[in-house]
């Protein structure tokens, strides 16, 4: 495996929400996701994002992975003094998909504990991996800049999606 790298019209494309977009202020939102999130009853919640994740621990929802960068809208924020059971570390640079992600989000997913994972880098594609490695019936949540927060249901239709977005990215071979 090597590093996928994110493409111009990837990246257009991109800034369209891959899931429900759920508009509103942060109280509306993390009400309407906590609705959905009792319907569906997820099998694993895993939240892409400083934002929308600070937002739905402080709302009071269990969030079993949270995968962050300490930033919003690129620039430092406080870290979430959120207490989970491990905490996990991944170096990610900006546009790109590393190897390592792939291996930590897998570990993070596949834990039966909280998991924060802190990335040092920016965590926005990182959504792709959780979708594709996070078992069917779990919830990806993420922000959408200005508009509110996204919520992708894993199964066969959105991890096909990702996987299609994937073959479509830039890829350079890991070194031996």
């Amino acid at each position: 495996m090597g590093t996928y790298i994110l493409t111009p019209d990837i990246r257009d494309e991109l800034k369209k929400p891959i899931g429900s977009l759920i508009r509103g202020q942060v109280g509306e939102v993390v009400e309407s996701i906590r609705r959905i999130i009792e319907d569906a009853k997820p099998s694993k919640i895993i939240t892409v994002g400083d934002v929308i994740s600070r937002s739905l621990l402080e709302g009071g929802l269990k969030v079993d992975v949270f995968i962050v960068d300490n930033k919003a809208m690129r620039k430092p924020i406080e870290p979430i003094k959120y207490t989970t059971n491990k905490t996990l570390y991944l170096s990610n640079p900006a546009g790109t998909i590393t190897e390592n992600s792939w291996q930590v989000i897998r570990e993070a997913i596949s834990s039966e504990e909280s998991v924060k994972v802190i990335v040092d880098g920016e965590e926005d594609l990182l959504t792709i991996v959780a979708v594709l490695v996070a078992p069917d019936g779990s919830m990806v949540i993420y922000g959408q800049p200005s508009e509110g927060a996204v919520v992708i249901n894993v199964n066969g239709e959105s991890k096909k999606r990702m996987h299609e977005i994937i073959e479509r990215m830039e890829y350079k071979p890991g070194q031996k």
